[in-house]
């Protein structure tokens, strides 16, 4: 099974709990420019869930797109060099378009890099239910 991930319905259902039981806070909207960085813009709203707590200590991240809807469909787990660090970012509610410009915008630099984890349906073998 090298290469593959094995997606568990169960993971995602989880993070929808999360998702549905927090409130989003966009402190970055869409075509506003990183803080830090000028040169990145956030290419759809980007914020946080409250009264989460992330790997970073910090709120879970969230790529929010025009589309709506209160399911996770992907997440975006990056590695930042810089940093150090390692972190996971919801995407709820975007088109394919705003999915792979959300990849561009988390892979323009040098020292981040980025992967997309689409949601699955399936449970495997393993998993059990709650």
């Amino acid at each position: 099974m090298e290469g593959q991930l094995e997606n568990n319905i169960f993971f995602w259902q989880k993070l929808d709990t999360l998702l549905l039981s927090s409130s989003c806070t966009i402190d970055r909207p869409k075509g506003s420019h990183h803080f830090k960085y000028r040169n990145l813009v956030y290419p759809v709203d980007y914020g946080f869930l409250t009264d989460t707590t992330g790997s970073d200590q910090a709120p879970i991240d969230v790529f929010k797109g025009s589309k709506g809807g209160m399911k996770v469909q992907a997440i975006a787990v990056s590695a930042d060099i810089l940093k150090k660090d390692c972190e996971v970012k919801l995407i709820t509610g975007c088109t394919e378009h705003e999915i792979l410009r959300i990849l561009e915008f988390l892979n323009q630099t040098e020292f981040q890099k980025a992967i997309l984890v689409r949601r699955g349906n399936e449970a495997p073998s393993w998993a059990s239910a709650d």
